[in-house]
Formats: C-alpha cells, sequence, structure tokens
C-alpha cells in the first residue's frame, strides 16, 4: 500500500534512515582517521612551490612523499639502511632539528587536507611548517667525500681510491641547470661553482637544487642530518601530462 503524499514514515522506518545516516557519519570519520594516521606516518602529498629543481621537476607539481616520521616512533628503525639512495628527491626540514609531535603532524595534515594542500600551520616565529622544508635531491651519502667544479659533483665514496660524478654514482636519470658565468666570474667568488672536498660525517647527507643557480640547498646550509629528511619523493600526480615517478 503507497504511502500517501506527506504521510509519516513509521517509527521503524524512521530508525531504520537513523542508522543508515549514523552508520554514514562512522564511515566517513574512521576514513578520515585512517587519512590523517596514514598522511602523518605514512605518506604525505605535496606542491612544489618553486623552480629550483628544473629542468626536472617544475612549480606547481604535486608529489607524493614517504614520510620518515615512522622511525622517530618505532625503536631501531633509524639505525637501519637509510631508505633513499643518491639521485633521490627528497623533502628536508633545512632549520630545525628532531621530528614534530604526531599531534603536531594530525593537525597539520587536517589543515593541509581542508585547503587541498595551500594553507599550513603557523609556528611561534610565524613562519609555516613548510617554510622550512625543502625538495631538493640527494648527491652524497654517510661518509661520502663530495667536491664541485664547474658546478658538476664529484663523488668518492667511503672506502673507494676514485671519484666519479654524481651521475655516475647513481641509478636516477636526472639533469642539472648549469647557470651562464659572466666571464670575469673567478672561481674564489662565492657560488662560483666549485667547491673544496669535503667529507660527511656517519650521520649526514649532501643535497643540492638540479638549478645549479639556485644555492639553497647544502651549498649554503652545510650538510644535513639524516633526521632533517622528512619522506622521498614516490609519485608526481599533477599534472597529468608529467605523471609518474620523479
Amino acid at each position: 500500500m503507497r504511502r500517501k503524499k506527506g504521510h509519516r514514515y513509521s517509527y521503524a522506518d524512521q530508525k531504520n534512515q537513523r542508522h543508515w545516516k549514523r552508520w554514514v557519519v562512522l564511515g566517513v570519520l574512521a576514513f578520515f582517521a585512517v587519512y590523517v594516521l596514514f598522511a602523518s606516518l605514512v605518506f604525505s602529498a605535496r606542491v612544489l612551490e618553486s623552480n629550483a629543481m628544473m629542468p626536472n621537476l617544475r612549480a606547481g607539481d604535486r608529489f607524493i612523499f614517504s614520510s620518515y616520521a615512522i622511525y622517530s616512533i618505532i625503536p631501531g628503525l633509524e639505525t637501519r639502511t637509510l631508505p633513499f639512495r643518491r639521485g633521490d628527491v627528497v623533502l628536508v626540514d633545512a632549520y630545525r632539528g628532531g621530528n614534530p609531535a604526531f599531534a603536531h603532524r594530525a593537525l597539520y595534515v587536517t589543515v593541509r587536507f581542508f585547503t587541498a594542500q595551500r594553507v599550513g600551520l603557523a609556528e611561534q616565529s610565524g613562519r609555516r611548517a613548510e617554510d622550512y622544508q625543502f625538495v631538493r635531491r640527494v648527491i652524497g651519502l654517510p661518509g661520502d667525500e663530495i667536491s664541485m667544479t664547474d658546478y658538476i659533483v664529484r663523488v668518492r665514496d667511503r672506502g673507494s681510491t676514485f671519484s666519479l660524478t654524481e651521475f655516475e654514482v647513481t641509478e636516477r636519470d636526472y639533469t642539472t641547470s648549469i647557470p651562464h658565468k659572466p666571464s670575469l666570474w673567478d672561481s674564489s667568488l662565492p657560488f662560483s661553482g666549485n667547491m673544496d672536498a669535503i667529507i660527511l660525517g656517519d650521520n649526514e647527507v649532501f643535497l643540492l637544487s638540479d638549478d645549479r643557480s639556485s644555492t639553497n640547498d647544502s651549498r649554503t646550509w652545510g650538510p644535513i642530518p639524516v633526521s632533517n629528511i622528512r619522506g622521498r619523493a614516490l609519485f608526481r600526480y599533477w599534472p597529468l601530462s608529467r605523471i609518474g615517478r620523479p
């Protein structure tokens, strides 16, 4: 028997409808909780905000990064094999030490989720957390000897008797953008593209921009502690024309 228009639902119908809505809400909350957990400890979505990684990566490219925050809560993980290699693109926290608390990371992920990755959290200094973070390429690993001549890096692996160019010691396929130097540019000037050999410590890595005219990397920061590496770029999902592994 059909109900007339405007006829009120029976008590059973109303109870079933409330039950269905409750499960929908619980399902949405469970999905978001799982997302926050994974995005805080396992992966994160990032937007490249500069052209420092040209010509391989461009401002506006969007990536999925692995997260190494889980290393800070599982004892012993940080002492195992490094989860990145020479040539990998990583997210580095260049100026701060230690991993932020899980509650802070979860709040950060939530804010980024609801603002399409455009807004972050302001810290006591007034800067956003992402203002400390940069996307750079791993050139040297702990124990490596690093030197640079005319913007080309040479790497001598620990225990090796000779050095090779950065392209010979990595399995990654990438190119660098070498700036044009004025005719009077002297090798003794800062950022001339030359660097005396340094040996990385047991807990240090050396990071560079692919665009070698951008010096906001280990040439100015110095070697970076492994603990400051926040994650490794796994996948570029935007733009669709360049989708794939970075």
